[in-house]
């Protein structure tokens, strides 16, 4: 467990530096380099305090944060159903980026959870990881997704996102400037059971019930309408996957 657990944290010390040096990466360690070429991927991958404490000095001059919450957060961590222990993460969702320590230590250099879809966090009880999934405009995207519901028949999922907006300087001194902002959102997602595939969901009633099978319409419309819930409020939208999964 011990080493499953270094792997994890050391193949994700820095994402981006895998992305800048993926060709080197991999010609190195199909040579056979051992521990080695696992010390050359190290030296070229920045630690993620490096680039964050760069960033966070720009970012405090901006409205609003690219994490969920700026302060690390004790978690457990998982591959598989295998419980690997307790960690401390806070999530960039600007970047759909977890970054992780040991402990809560202010020392300690953080580093980024490795993107394996084996590998899932615990967020507010729930199962954090990184998935693929089909937006709305019908764009294929990875990012990390929360588990809010694995049913027999259908599964859903929350997105927290977060875009990041430019200031516009103000054109006279009559007009205020608008400063840079990061802007969090979220979306939910849905897997029929049997269908590799996840789609977002569209939070209009009428919509929701075009998306289920023919035999679970009427009666899908029915309890919407009977229990009155708008499914633009997460709690009445996981009441209707409940239901689906009856």
């Amino acid at each position: 467990m011990k080493k499953l657990v270094y792997l994890i944290l050391f193949f994700g010390a820095c994402t981006t530096g895998i992305a800048q040096f993926a060709g080197q990466a991999s010609s190195n360690m199909s040579a056979g380099g051992g521990q080695g070429a696992q010390g050359q991927i190290y030296d070229l991958m920045g630690p993620i305090s490096e680039r964050n404490a760069k960033n966070e000095d720009r970012y405090a001059e901006f409205q609003g944060s690219p994490y969920i919450s700026n302060t690390y957060l004790p978690t457990t961590m998982y591959y598989g159903d295998e419980n690997l222990g307790t960690i401390f993460y806070r999530y960039n969702a600007l970047n759909e980026e977890i970054e992780i320590k040991k402990t809560n230590s202010e020392e300690e250099t953080a580093k980024s959870l490795s993107r394996d879809k084996e590998v899932s966090i615990l967020s507010n009880g729930k199962k954090l990881s990184f998935k693929t999934f089909v937006t709305s405009k019908n764009k294929t995207l990875n990012g990390y997704l929360t588990t809010l519901m694995d049913g027999k028949n259908y599964k859903l999922f929350k997105r927290t996102h977060v875009k990041f907006t430019e200031g516009k300087p103000a054109a006279n001194s009559f007009v205020k400037a608008v400063p840079s902002r990061f802007s969090q959102f979220t979306e939910y997602y849905y897997q029929k059971e049997g269908v590799n595939r996840m789609d977002e969901i569209s939070l209009k009633n009428s919509k929701l019930v075009k998306l289920v099978d023919d035999s679970k319409k009427d009666e899908l419309k029915s309890y919407l309408k009977e229990n009155d819930l708008n499914i633009k409020d997460e709690a009445d939208l996981i009441r209707a996957f409940e239901f689906l999964n009856q």
